[in-house]
């Protein structure tokens, strides 16, 4: 977000860009909630805001970072149209100059391959046990994996290691608090159990390899 830099005490001098990002940050979340359908899924996430160096100082500019996540093209098209409508409305409403708008890294939609799938997973029941392994549904994590299946016209078969204590697991299920007491990746508090989850994921490689290449 561009805007008019100056001090603190004369705001009337400025055009304040940090403002203008915080009703974005805010206004952006009516993507999913009014303009998506319940039915579609769609993620909208600013994880990073960067602006200004001191506390009596309004910045020229403000950088907002988003990611975004949907499982249909026609979705995300939508999403990223509003994201644009929406932030070059704010900087207008604010008489801001014209925002300056990047996209950066995208992946397409990571689909498993159904008989590739199948046939990994009977090997890893086979190895692992039928308890252990089990199709967790559509998420809505990112990966250019894809891309290297298509390009290698590949079966991809994409699976999720996990890395929590079972006794851990088991009562935040039993307790219905999974998402709460159990950090994900990126946070702060991600802890993975070293062993035997380092074992495990060397030996899902090793089997899966060994299941397509039939040694």
């Amino acid at each position: 977000m561009q805007g008019r830099g100056g001090h603190g005490s004369r705001p009337e001098t400025t055009i304040d860009p940090i403002v203008i990002a915080s009703s974005i940050v805010g206004r952006l979340q009516t993507i999913v909630s009014r303009e998506i359908a319940p039915k579609e899924t769609a993620v909208v996430t600013v994880g990073r805001l960067n602006a200004g160096t001191k506390n009596n100082i309004i910045p020229d500019s403000a950088e907002l970072g988003l990611t975004i996540r949907s499982y249909s093209e026609d979705v995300r098209e939508r999403m990223l149209a509003a994201i644009e409508r929406i932030v070059s409305a704010e900087a207008a409403a604010s008489g801001a100059p014209d925002p300056v708008i990047v996209r950066a890294e995208s992946f397409p939609v990571t689909v498993n391959g159904d008989n590739a799938t199948e046939r990994t997973m009977v090997a890893f029941r086979s190895a692992f046990g039928d308890d252990t392994v089990f199709d967790p549904g559509q998420v809505s994590g990112s990966e250019d994996v894809g891309l290297l299946a298509t390009a290698a016209s590949a079966p991809l078969v994409y699976w999720i290691l996990g890395g929590t204590h079972p006794a851990t697991y088991r009562a935040a299920a039993e307790a219905g608090s999974i998402d709460r007491d159990i950090p994900s990746n990126h946070s702060a508090y991600f802890a993975p159990e070293v062993q035997p989850t380092l074992n495990r994921g060397v030996a899902a490689l090793v089997i899966a390899t060994r299941e397509w290449l039939r040694v």
